[in-house]
């Protein structure tokens, strides 16, 4: 017996939008292209499309990505559904928002420029369609929560780092300045820091050391790694 449709219920359009998040060793940043059909044709916009019937989220988000931006073999988690009624002025779309966290000088080199995929310090992104902004707001509030309770932060480090970047990183996403000692003394209690001979020397004539992260301990402390950040639900 064929299945009949369901009866007297509107059809309408589901899309994935992807927040890419990436530290460069200065800014944290977000990666934005320019929306290549209307509406909003040509204006700045995450990496969005539609899912089509053969292929479940994880799998629209992927494809999505690697067809706007070149981004492959990135972890993608889910964020939020988004459904305003009028949030796409053209029809009916819901959209399944995901959010990554990369190293940017990782990645470089996979990014296609043939959408203008460019990145943006979180602090001057320009105006984008739709409700991207509110996207945007809510990944951030989840990535403080999540960054107060777990090191998830580590995964936007490339593989030497020094404690000034990653003191960097934390004062970005939390839109907070911390305090130096306090803050180096903290992370170093975690234990999760290896220190390296070598220091970087861009920064200061005395330099600052490398520090590589022990990814065994890493694994292991995930899920034990409290009130680091004092108040996870920070507002900027």
């Amino acid at each position: 017996m064929q299945l009949k449709k369901y009866p007297h219920q509107n059809r309408m359009l589901v899309a994935v939008d992807c927040i890419i998040f990436g530290f460069d060793g200065n800014q944290l940043k977000l990666l934005l292209i320019k929306r290549g059909f209307e509406p909003r044709k040509g204006k700045w916009s995450l990496m969005g499309g539609f899912v089509t019937p053969e292929e479940n989220l994880d799998q629209a988000a992927s494809r999505i990505l690697k067809q706007l931006t070149g981004l492959s073999d990135i972890y993608l988690e889910q964020l939020l559904a988004f459904g305003d009624p009028l949030r796409d002025p053209a029809e009916r779309t819901i959209s399944v928002a995901y959010f990554a966290l990369i190293d940017i000088s990782k990645y470089e080199e996979q990014i296609n420029h043939e959408y203008s995929a460019e990145w943006f310090p979180l602090k001057q992104l320009p105006s984008l369609i739709f409700d991207h902004k509110e996207m945007i707001e809510t990944a951030k509030e989840k990535l403080r929560y999540k960054a107060a309770f777990h090191p998830v932060l580590f995964e936007l480090l490339p593989e030497k780092f020094t404690i000034p970047q990653l003191q960097v990183l934390y004062e970005d996403v939390y839109s907070k300045i911390l305090d130096k000692g306090n803050f180096s003394r903290k992370i170093l209690s975690t234990g999760l820091l290896v220190k390296q001979k070598d220091k970087e020397r861009a920064g200061s004539k005395k330099g600052a050391y490398y520090y590589k992260l022990d990814k065994r301990k890493y694994q292991l402390k995930f899920n034990a790694f409290l009130n680091f950040i004092p108040n996870p639900q920070l507002q900027s």
